[in-house]
């Protein structure tokens, strides 16, 4: 019997040995009514948020009253609804979409089906468009008990996702065994302790793993993002693992080079996957500014920052896609699913507001990011230093992208390029206490003295788009000081 073979026999004895079903556990024989089924979904993801539950469970081949092991002849992979398979429908009904999973286990040489579903999180689950409920072993409208509703979502508010279970009722040996406990004290600069128990209090003081009743253990989201051994192990998790896709050409219809998704936790992973990245990146032989010489086509501290940024303030809660790098022959996007908290024109100079406040603070612990709200400013100066179009940050969809450029002299550059590396510019002198002019437009884009008319012709043309404002007026057109529209 394999790992997983065994885990699911012996959760399916979990279930089955329980008095009764629960708000979280609900046991068929071979019932697979597409409609019943996304309703059940619904109520058994928002019982489970109620009773403090990571996961909800529907298991078929149970006798309901018996608890019995009878088996079942349900299969979701050939049941379709019309021509469309039933997780997809299912999925599509869903709001938001949460994480669920069919298993198709054997245990005492019955055929079973498990339903795993991921708990509710920041908003009730709705199927159809209608929210769910348990009421002790009934399925329930929620909105007919608004007491439960009030207390749901207090839940729902007060939980970070950080501090959800990712995996639960697991031993010393099997925390340590899917935890890569190593990387936490090498990056926390700490000695590893020579006792079991001194690694477990410090990953528990951490909050990234808890101690349960009767003496199990769970390993929180926290612990399982940062700090997995393999993603794959904590479920829907493995879906928030980043890829980086390095493309043929200019576009994605051309396909692919080179993939690769990440199986680890991002802290233990992180320095690998910029050596990954830079590793598929062409030289670039720097000028002006920078000394001459042959780089990175992207300076290494602009793709820290802005692949911490992906990781750090992704929207766990947008199910089915995590966080992107895709390279092409004249870019590097960087995606991560969720809309940014801060509108993206303000990202250099807002105080930063991040979703995953734990996450944030222990990437920073760690050295994986610097000090609070300093990443998007170091991108602008480094692409400012060695010469690039300035980056490109912008939302598209449900998700936020950032963009590098790879060089390219100002005469082709169109006017979005343009207007965006003067008003960035203008962005990062005033956060440094200081004011974009013509002579330091030119030095940023790499002008000569004698080219004063074009970067005079640029700063007209951020004027009359309105993201930069002068700042004197009544000063000499040589002497005039410019700042951001909202400065």
């Amino acid at each position: 019997m394999t790992r997983d073979e065994a885990y699911w026999h012996s959760l399916v004895h979990e279930l089955v040995s329980l008095p009764a079903e629960t708000g979280w556990v609900e046991f068929k024989h071979n019932n697979s009514d597409p409609q019943a089924l996304g309703e059940y979904i619904s109520a058994l993801a928002n019982s489970a948020a109620l009773d403090g539950k990571a996961k909800a469970y529907l298991l078929w081949g149970v006798d309901d009253a018996s608890h019995a092991l009878v088996g079942t002849d349900f299969d979701p992979a050939r049941k379709r609804i019309g021509a469309e398979e039933l997780e997809s429908w299912l999925l599509r009904q869903l709001e938001p979409k949460i994480g669920f999973r069919f298993h198709r286990p054997v245990v005492e040489g019955r055929p079973l089906v498990l339903l795993e579903i991921d708990r509710a999180f920041r908003h009730p689950v709705k199927f159809g468009g209608q929210e769910f409920l348990r009421i002790g072993s009934y399925k329930k409208k929620l909105k007919d008990h608004p007491e439960h509703e009030r207390t749901l979502w207090r839940i729902l508010d007060a939980t970070p996702f950080e501090q959800l279970l990712a995996a639960e009722k697991l031993g010393e040996d099997e925390v340590l065994r899917v935890l890569d406990y190593p990387a936490y004290f090498e990056l926390m600069g700490l000695p590893l302790p020579e006792q079991r128990s001194g690694v477990l209090s410090a990953l528990t003081a951490d909050q990234l793993i808890v101690r349960e009743d009767g003496g199990r253990w769970a390993v929180r989201n926290l612990g399982a993002l940062l700090f997995a051994r393999r993603l794959a192990d904590f479920g829907s998790l493995q879906r928030k693992a980043i890829r980086v896709i390095a493309y043929k050409g200019h576009g994605r219809a051309e396909g692919a080079v080179r993939e690769q998704e990440g199986g680890r936790g991002y802290a233990a992973a992180f320095e690998g996957l910029v050596g990954f990245i830079n590793g598929l990146l062409p030289s670039n032989e720097v000028m002006g500014q920078a000394l001459r010489k042959s780089v990175p086509m992207y300076p290494e501290l602009a793709i820290r920052e802005l692949v911490a940024n992906a990781l750090i303030h992704q929207d766990f809660s947008v199910t089915g896609s995590g966080p992107m790098v895709e390279l092409f022959t004249d870019r590097l996007e960087i995606t991560n699913p969720g809309t940014p908290l801060v509108d993206t024109q303000r990202l250099l100079d807002h105080p930063p507001r991040s979703r995953n406040e734990a996450l944030a603070s222990l990437m920073r612990r760690v050295g994986i990011c610097e000090e609070r709200g300093s990443g998007v400013d170091k991108v602008v100066f480094e692409t400012e230093y060695y010469q690039l179009p300035a980056p490109a940050f912008e939302v598209v969809g449900e998700s936020t992208r950032s963009t590098l450029f790879a060089p390219r002299p100002l005469t082709k550059m169109d006017a979005r390029d343009r207007v965006r590396a003067v008003y960035l510019h203008a962005c990062l002198r005033y956060v440094e206490r200081d004011f974009m002019t013509n002579t330091s437009l030119r030095g940023r884009l790499g002008l000569d003295t004698k080219n004063s008319a074009v970067a005079s012709r640029l700063i007209k043309e951020a004027l009359g788009q309105q993201v930069i404002r002068l700042h004197d007026a009544a000063a000499p057109p040589k002497y005039r000081k410019y700042v951001p529209f909202w400065a």
